[in-house]
């Protein structure tokens, strides 16, 4: 581990969605890896988009202010076929971070294959292999039916396995920062 994570460090994952998102929590004790929580946030189907960001945004900081969090993971969209779910995807991993931003936490984004390649090893494994693997690492007892709130878990366990590596590419503490990484994102 990387020794510039503080002990009582607290990490929340993101796992940004329209339909449920996932939030997992974890706080590092003695420089090992706690689970606090894990949290599924479903959102009503017949909301519309604009709602549901609204939603996604009020609940995002919620759990922050809940939680209290030191550092957030989240993950990025993956490049799909469909592109108006890409767009949809993006917009509320966007109000996610904005929320974040909101509250002066630093920001880290993970690929789904650099997730997945952090908890099994490989980054082509199922949603159920990394499941598995995050119950055997943070003793959990049961696995949630849906897999959204492991997969927030794994963005926070891989931001414990990742901490402050080089290749941390988009990692954003303020509204400044977000801005200067992603200049394309201006209108």
């Amino acid at each position: 581990m990387n020794k510039k994570l503080n002990n009582n460090s607290t990490i929340m994952g993101i796992d940004p969605g329209t339909n449920i998102m996932g939030f997992g929590v974890i706080k590092i004790i003695k420089n090992e890896m706690n689970l606090v929580d894990m949290i599924e946030y479903k959102l009503p189907k017949k909301d519309d988009h604009n709602v549901k960001l609204s939603k996604i945004f009020q609940k995002t900081s919620e759990l922050i202010k809940n939680y209290n969090p030191n550092y957030i993971a989240i993950e990025s969209p993956f490049f799909g076929k469909n592109v108006q779910s890409m767009l949809k995807l993006g917009r509320a991993q966007g109000v996610s971070i904005a929320a974040a931003l909101n509250f002066n936490i630093p920001i880290t984004e993970y690929s789904p294959k650099k997730i997945k390649m952090a908890i099994t090893g490989n980054g082509n494994s199922s949603k159920e292999q990394v499941a598995k693997m995050l119950k055997s690492m943070l003793n959990i007892k049961e696995l949630p039916k849906n897999l959204d709130s492991t997969d927030g878990l794994a963005a926070a366990v891989c931001h414990y396995f990742n901490f402050d590596s080089e290749n941390e590419k988009k990692k954003y503490s303020n509204w400044s920062s977000f801005i200067n990484k992603n200049p394309d994102k201006l209108a």
